[in-house]
């Protein structure tokens, strides 16, 4: 079904299933950030042991991401999707209830359920927004950080609402998750079940192509800078003597600000053949941010946090658009999503924990946030390679003659 025969009320219901899922699956990882001293407090966890609340699902993210295309296949993308969120709400339900081990089960379980969902869902926008791909795109990650926001937002008032539980403030989100799977499955029933494997088989072999590999490297490097912040900035500002609200919305902050950037992105990206300058745009507060929030947190603390958020509202909807910009066609554009994901997040999965021990170790954040500003130069480096104009299994071509030549088959338009 594309953009001009489907009907307003079948794109309206397509729109609020994308949303409704797309808001669950980065607050599963932002929530526990500034619950993280009432969590390691109450079960006595160290911060290493403590950063693999972020880390499991961020891993899950990685080793889980592959399988997805195969599943999507085997059983239809939509059954898939619909099948992991009830997965995500189950678990989601389920990690904060005794025994304390079923938290980090559950937090493991529920990171295999979205990183299903965060693979399809590329994909599957652009089988059905074929012509506004990278718009579209753009827009689910907009609706992925308003769902970290909110979730870092209300972490601290929803635990103080629900009698100083935190055990309770993390299966909240088990609702939101829920009413995602009804959601789609009444989109599905409304539009043919189809696997994300449709169209023409183009032969690319994505584990030996360096366009591939470069939209991979930029996903890797902002997402170990993203989930370091979301399980850590909190810390860093508690330890300046901020309260647990006050921390919390420091977070909240940087997860908000940036988010109307990623419209502007999604068209952008749509536009240029070359979005290399998106890239500059990125790295430059990212660079200013992290230096402030390490030479003088106090000085400006909202400052610095609104600096990251525009970053990341604005490299976080690049890199999922070069996954469906990058990509010929529907099938690919699944497995670039599946291998970026997949190596991307494994690697992102280090810095929650290597965050956390190089504090437990030196004493102070000073450290961790020296190794966080180093990891931005690489990202400028892999964001200006993966944003030259060419798909995967192409030479790069330069700006003005990728304008006069015609699409591959299934591709969206640049």
């Amino acid at each position: 079904m594309t953009d001009a025969t489907r009907t307003r009320r079948e794109t309206t219901l397509l729109v609020l299933a994308m949303v409704l899922v797309s808001l669950n699956l980065r607050a599963l990882i932002t929530i526990v950030g500034p619950l993280t001293d009432e969590i390691r407090t109450d079960l006595g966890l160290s911060r290493t042991v403590a950063g693999l609340l972020t880390t499991a699902p961020v891993l899950a993210f990685g080793l889980v991401s592959p399988l997805a295309p195969r599943l999507a296949a085997r059983f239809g993308s939509d059954r898939t999707l619909i099948a992991s969120m009830l997965v995500m709400a189950a678990a989601l339900a389920l990690r904060p209830l005794p025994p304390d081990a079923l938290l980090f089960l559950g937090t493991l379980v529920v990171g295999c359920a979205a990183a299903v969902a965060n693979v399809l869902l590329p994909a599957l926008i652009k089988r059905d927004f074929p012509q506004r791909a990278a718009f579209m795109v753009s827009s689910y990650s907009v609706v992925l950080g308003i769902g970290a926001a909110l979730a870092a937002g209300f972490a601290v008032p929803s635990m103080h609402w629900l009698d100083d539980s935190w055990r309770g403030a993390l299966a909240l989100w088990a609702i939101p998750a829920l009413f995602g799977a009804v959601a789609w499955r009444l989109h599905a029933r409304s539009a043919p079940a189809r696997p994300v494997a449709s169209g023409p088989r183009v032969q690319v072999h994505l584990w030996r192509d360096p366009v591939a590999w470069q939209v991979t490297g930029f996903l890797a490097f902002l997402a170990l800078l993203f989930y370091s912040m979301a399980a850590w900035l909190p810390d860093v500002y508690r330890a300046e003597g901020m309260s647990a609200a006050s921390a919390g919305g420091v977070l909240s902050i940087a997860l908000i600000v940036g988010l109307p950037l990623g419209l502007v992105v999604g068209v952008a990206a749509e536009r240029l053949e070359d979005q290399r300058p998106i890239v500059l745009a990125a790295t430059a507060p990212l660079l200013i941010g992290w230096t402030g929030v390490l030479l003088a947190p106090m000085a400006a603390p909202w400052l610095w946090a609104a600096l990251l958020g525009c970053a990341f509202g604005t490299g976080f909807p690049l890199s999922l658009a070069l996954m469906v910009l990058r990509a010929p066609d529907v099938r690919h554009a699944a497995e670039l999503s599946g291998m970026s994901q997949s190596v991307g997040y494994t690697f992102a999965a280090i810095g929650p924990v290597a965050v956390g021990a190089l504090h437990d170790v030196s004493g102070s954040w000073s450290l961790p946030l020296v190794v966080l500003l180093v990891c931005c130069v690489p990202t400028l480096v892999v964001g200006l390679a993966a944003c030259r104009a060419r798909f995967v299994g192409e030479p790069a071509v330069e700006p003005e003659l990728a304008r006069n030549e015609p699409l591959a088959a299934g591709a969206a338009p640049r």
